[in-house]
């Protein structure tokens, strides 16, 4: 792995783990049998490549992000890991998403916590709560399918 030693590269890794994320997403997509699953993978990536165009915004020099907490309903430190599979049921993919979102929250919060440029820091607790954001999604749709 590539040292880490400027925003450029911090920015280049954040760009990149979207765009696996969103690879992730669409190799899933073709996965699942489900042609409602298959859309869902499809609309995660678009969220995910929606990100690395921000984060790349970010890099240029256009703006930081701005965006309000989500809350959290702590579902996602109760689920087991799910590997994906051809078979996945919906209950599977909302928790595997879940796992995902809150994963990726984690890293996000933690990069905002390494710099001291604003600007930074506000774009990157702006994509760790965007991630929130979407895992508070699948939590109440995880909620809804198990009460």
């Amino acid at each position: 792995m590539k040292k880490i030693s400027s925003m450029a590269d911090v920015l280049d890794f954040a760009i990149a783990g979207e765009s696996k994320s969103a690879e992730l997403y669409m190799k899933m997509a073709t996965m699942v049998e489900n042609p409602w699953m298959q859309k869902t993978l499809l609309a995660l990536a678009e969220e995910e490549l929606g990100h690395r165009k921000k984060l790349k915004a970010v890099k240029t020099g256009w703006s930081a992000l701005v965006r309000e907490d989500a809350g959290d309903l702590g579902i996602a430190e109760t689920l087991e890991d799910v590997q994906p599979h051809a078979h996945m049921d919906y209950r599977e993919l909302v928790a595997f998403a879940i796992k995902k979102e809150n994963t990726s929250h984690g890293l996000y919060s933690r990069l905002a916590t390494i710099f001291t440029e604003p600007e930074l820091q506000e774009t990157f607790e702006a994509l760790a709560r965007e991630e929130a954001e979407h895992k508070r999604r699948f939590e109440l749709e995880y909620e809804s399918l198990t009460s």
